[in-house]
């Protein structure tokens, strides 16, 4: 039990997308979470109000089942294949977080001040949230996909947007962490 509620490591984890992805490759499917709005959309009429969502939805229906898995994953994961071990940050790291004003670094996965309950209540909060959202969805139709689909799918199979992609979400999470980030949560 204990080898399945600790991550698993890189040499473990590592081959296992591998196989997946040269079983999407084999079948001659690609991977991605983005793809599926744009599926679900289609579904839902969107097609009558834009030429974008005309696409044949029943042949992306299959990656459906992406979407499924990684919500019952997530709720399996979480209720019942959790230990509770704090993360082990960098004690810099805990000392950078708490200047900015994160109670509990490392408790959780995500920290509360952010995706909490506690974030929706403040206005600074939600409007984070919406302002986020807002750039994740535009962010991930001008490159095409999402980090996922690029990261993963784009660069096993060799595409060169893909690497300019990935390059471009690791310059933009840099940015957002040394410099965005604790602009914003700078404690008075």
């Amino acid at each position: 039990m204990e080898s399945i509620l600790n991550p698993w490591p890189w040499y473990v984890s590592g081959p296992l997308i591998s196989v997946v992805m040269a079983l999407l490759l084999y079948f001659g499917k690609t991977f991605g979470m983005s793809s599926n709005l744009k599926t679900l959309c289609t579904i839902m009429g969107a097609d009558k109000y834009s030429r974008f969502f005309k696409t044949s939805w029943k042949e992306q229906s299959w990656n459906l089942t992406v979407v499924v898995g990684a919500i019952i994953g997530g709720f399996i994961a979480v209720q019942l294949l959790s230990n509770d071990t704090i993360t082990n940050l960098n004690p810099q790291t805990i000392t950078e977080l708490k200047e900015m004003g994160f109670k509990n670094s490392g408790a959780t996965l995500v920290p509360s001040e952010m995706y909490g309950l506690e974030a929706l209540s403040s206005a600074k909060g939600l409007l984070l949230l919406i302002v986020g959202g807002l750039l994740v969805g535009f962010g991930t139709r001008y490159a095409a996909g999402c980090t996922s689909g690029h990261a993963i799918t784009g660069l096993s199979s060799l595409q060169k947007p893909s690497l300019i992609a990935v390059i471009g979400f690791f310059i933009g999470g840099l940015i957002m962490a040394n410099f965005i980030l604790p602009y914003i949560f700078k404690t008075s």
